[in-house]
């Protein structure tokens, strides 16, 4: 490889996990007021599963890579940028491009590794905690003492959306499938667990509130869950839409909405303009940066695949019985650096 171009994994045909192709590319450009990183690791979101189907355009003047989170080392700086230098390790929270040995990223949405923290555990952050502290914290106003319903709470989401609960004085209910993700969950910081394969969600998130029913409720399933999120709710809860792996569509009281007063937001990451990208980033920097580097911090689970294996993640992706994050390595990422020698502590 020359020093103008890259090994990228590129959708060479929407669909399948085997439409994804390691190819070539030229090295993107780094902007007046963006970093180039040299990517270690790449973080998997079902943003990126849904672009390789074909039913996530990028917007407009974004990588047609897949990829939305990378963490590595800077290489170069455009000319207004402040605060970075070359050589610093960061993750960012990427526009799409992330699948390759570099990536240009907006300087305001990058954010330094936290310490002790290997870069593919960093890579592992970006993608779910924007998400989160954007939907959750900012627009639903998550405060202390509040009680947070989370489904997936053993996936990348809801494992984001448990810690920063749990970081910033609330009380996380999550919502599994197995006895084994209910003990990842708790280790995450959840107090309790519902396991929805045998237990009633709305009857037990009832039970665990004392009738009085959760405040906030941050889902990922929709199509009928949005009933039982409803039904869960306490008068004058807001219920965090923010994917849909079960159904885009749904039935639903429009009476119980209003008699408890409810709140139902969605909202997708990638196209927010890099203003409010930004703003998450600061948010996340201020409030939620210094607890991860506590050394007790329990990190996210991540299992890896070499960057060439891209398909072979997006399988096991899929197949939905994975704990954590899935994280992709280059082969800059693939060798330890001296920095990451320490054993990390993860809640495997």
């Amino acid at each position: 490889m020359t020093h103008s171009d890259m090994q990228t994994i590129a959708i060479a045909r929407p669909g399948g996990p085997e439409g994804l192709e390691l190819q070539r590319q030229p090295m993107p450009q780094c902007g007046d007021g963006d970093v180039l990183i040299r990517v270690a690791a790449s973080g998997i979101n079902g943003p990126d599963l849904a672009q390789r189907r074909g039913h996530y355009d990028p917007p407009p003047g974004a990588s047609p890579l897949p990829g939305l989170e990378v963490a590595g080392e800077i290489v170069a700086l455009g000319h207004s940028v402040t605060g970075w230098q070359r050589g610093d390790r960061v993750m960012a929270l990427t526009n799409g491009g992330g699948y390759a040995e570099y990536a240009a990223v907006a300087a305001g949405q990058v954010l330094p590794v936290p310490a002790g923290w290997s870069l593919a555990e960093a890579a592992a952050l970006p993608e779910t905690w924007f998400t989160i502290t954007q939907t959750l914290v900012m627009r639903a106003g998550l405060e202390p003492g509040m009680t947070v319903l989370v489904h997936g709470a053993a996936g990348g989401i809801g494992g984001a959306a448990i810690q920063i609960a749990t970081i910033l004085g609330a009380r996380a209910i999550g919502v599994v499938s197995s006895a084994a993700k209910a003990e990842y969950a708790t280790r995450l910081g959840a107090f309790a667990t519902i396991d929805y394969t045998h237990e009633d969600i709305a009857a037990r998130a009832l039970a665990l509130t004392d009738g009085r029913g959760v405040d906030r409720v941050v889902d990922i399933i929709g199509g009928p869950m949005t009933e039982k999120n409803i039904a869960a709710s306490a008068r004058g809860g807001h219920i965090v839409q923010v994917s849909t792996l079960d159904g885009a569509s749904t039935n639903l009281s429009l009476r119980t909405m209003m008699a408890k007063q409810l709140t139902l937001s969605g909202s997708t990451l990638r196209p927010q303009t890099p203003a409010t990208k930004a703003a998450i980033a600061a948010r996340i920097r201020t409030d939620l940066l210094p607890a991860l580097s506590r050394p007790d911090f329990i990190r996210p689970a991540i299992t890896t695949f070499l960057l060439a294996g891209a398909a072979d993640a997006h399988r096991a992706m899929e197949a939905r019985s994975h704990v954590g994050k899935i994280v992709l390595l280059t082969e800059f990422g693939s060798s330890p650096l001296p920095s990451e020698a320490r054993p990390a502590r993860s809640a495997r």
